[in-house]
C-alpha cells in the first residue's frame, strides 16, 4: 500500500467525519446539538459547551483536511521519482521515419457547397 494511499483514505475519514460535526450544529440552537441532553434545562454540560466543542472539532478537523491534502501532494509526487521530462535528456530519442508518405488526396470536385444554394 503506497503512501498516497495510505492519505487518501485518511482524507476520506476526515471528510466523513467532517460532514458528521457539520450537519450536527445549528448556530440558532434548534438542531441536534440542543436535544443531546433530552430537555433544555437537563443538558449535561450545556448546550453552550456543546457549540463549542463542535466548533472547535470543525476547526480541528477542517485544518487536518488541509494538512492531509498537501502531504498526499508530495506523497504522489514522491511516487513519480524524476519529473524530468526524456526530450530533454536526449539519450533515447528514437527518430522513426514512416517507411511510405501517404500521398496528398486532391478533391475532383471544385464546386463550392455554397454555389448549389441559390
Amino acid at each position: 500500500m503506497s503512501t498516497f494511499t495510505i492519505f487518501l483514505v485518511l482524507i476520506i475519514v476526515v471528510c466523513f467525519l467532517l460532514v458528521l460535526v457539520v450537519m450536527v450544529q445549528n448556530p440558532k440552537g434548534g438542531g441536534l446539538s440542543s436535544s443531546f441532553g433530552g430537555g433544555g434545562t437537563q443538558v449535561v454540560g450545556g448546550v453552550k459547551k456543546t457549540g463549542d466543542f463542535l466548533d472547535k472539532s470543525t476547526w480541528t478537523l477542517a485544518s487536518l483536511l488541509v494538512v492531509l491534502i498537501l502531504l498526499s501532494n508530495v506523497a504522489l509526487k514522491g511516487n513519480f521519482g524524476d519529473a524530468d521530462s526524456k526530450l530533454l535528456q536526449g539519450d533515447d530519442i528514437e527518430t522513426t521515419v514512416p517507411e511510405s508518405v501517404p500521398e496528398e488526396v486532391v478533391p475532383t470536385d471544385t464546386t463550392s457547397p455554397l454555389d448549389t444554394i441559390q
